[in-house]
């Protein structure tokens, strides 16, 4: 089975920065796709940022430019490196993993439990 970590959230003050982490684990897979959305309670999920297999990253008009997505392929690890912060960048931040899985080649997704992410003075 295969599933995500995420860790790094925490309060911090606007202008702040902060750096989410996601890990995935399990056997017989390989990443296609790992993504970052974030939740504000009553509002729909949001994506932030995308990373693809060969490296490709795209971003939320919103967070261009304050935002970096990257990855250690080895550790199968993605991250989320957030400066500039903004009150309104205040969510839950979730990975979003596509991968393919081995014994059968059907592409699949699989969601992590959140961590929160807090912008206050």
């Amino acid at each position: 089975q295969v599933q995500v970590v995420e860790s790094g959230g925490g309060l911090v003050q606007p202008g702040g920065s902060l750096r989410l982490s996601c890990a995935a684990s399990g056997t017989g897979f390989s990443i296609l796709v790992m993504n970052w959305y974030r939740q504000v309670p009553g509002k729909q999920r949001e994506l932030v940022a995308t990373i693809t297999n060969s490296g490709n990253t795209n971003y939320a008009d919103s967070v261009k430019g304050r935002f970096t997505i990257s990855r250690d392929n080895a550790k199968n690890t993605v991250f989320l490196q957030m400066n500039s912060l903004k009150p309104e960048d205040t969510a839950d931040y979730y990975c979003n993993l596509a991968y393919k899985d081995w014994r059968d080649g059907v592409p699949r997704t699989t969601w992590g439990q959140g961590t929160q992410v807090t912008v206050s003075s």
